[in-house]
C-alpha cells in the first residue's frame, strides 16, 4: 500500500511531532517544508540549528527576505508536491493541501496560547515573547499564502480530510485518531 500523509496547521500546532509519529508507524519517509526552506536559507548564507531557528533573530530576518521573494516557497512547494506524488511519505506543508496534492490531508487546530507554550518549551523563551512570535508568524504566513495562492491559511479548511484539535491531546492520541481514520478509508 502506497500512502501519502500531508499535515498542516499553524506554527506550534503539532505538525512535526504527528508527521514523525505517522512516518514511524507506517514506515514512511518524513519531509518538512520548513526544512526545505532552511536549505534555501543555508544557500543564502544563513546559519541555523534546531527546530527553534524560525524564532531567532536570524530566522526572522530570513522570513522578512522570504516575504519579498515567493520563489523560495514555490521551490519548496514544487519539491514537496513531487515527493507527495511518489508516495510513502509523511509531509508537513502549509501549501500542498490547497495545491491539489494527492494524499490524506490533516489540519491541526490549537489555540495561540497553546502553540506559544509549545514554542516556549521548545525554544526556552518567555511566554510573552513566544505569544508575540506566534502572532507575528501567523499574520505573516496568512498574508504570504493569500498573496501567493489565494487561500486563507487557518480559515479555508474544506480541502482537508480530517481536522484534529490538538490543545489537550498527546501525539500518541492524535496518531491513533489518524490511524483509525486511515483504516476506515481503506475499508471503504
Amino acid at each position: 500500500m502506497t500512502i501519502t500523509i500531508i499535515i498542516s496547521g499553524m506554527a506550534g500546532s503539532g505538525k512535526t511531532s504527528l508527521a514523525k509519529a505517522l512516518a514511524n508507524h507506517y514506515s514512511l519517509k518524513y519531509l518538512c517544508g520548513g526544512d526545505a526552506l532552511k536549505e534555501i536559507a543555508m544557500r543564502k548564507s544563513y546559519h541555523f540549528s534546531g527546530d527553534d531557528w524560525w524564532e531567532t533573530e536570524d530566522g526572522m530576518k530570513f522570513l522578512e527576505e522570504r516575504k519579498s521573494n515567493p520563489d523560495f516557497d514555490k521551490e519548496v512547494d514544487d519539491f514537496l508536491k513531487k515527493k507527495a506524488e511518489q508516495g510513502n511519505v509523511s509531509i508537513t506543508s502549509w501549501a500542498l493541501p490547497w495545491l491539489g496534492a494527492k494524499g490524506i490531508k490533516i489540519w491541526l487546530n490549537a489555540t495561540q496560547e497553546t502553540r506559544a507554550k509549545r514554542i516556549m518549551n521548545r525554544d526556552v523563551s518567555k511566554l510573552d515573547i513566544a505569544i508575540e512570535a506566534v502572532k507575528k508568524r501567523d499574520k505573516e504566513n496568512i498574508e504570504l499564502y493569500k498573496r501567493m495562492y489565494g487561500y486563507v491559511l487557518d480559515t479555508d479548511l474544506d480541502v482537508f480530510d480530517i481536522i484534529l484539535e490538538t490543545d489537550n491531546k498527546t501525539v500518541d492520541e492524535l496518531a491513533v485518531e489518524v490511524i483509525e481514520f486511515i483504516g476506515k478509508q481503506d475499508n471503504e
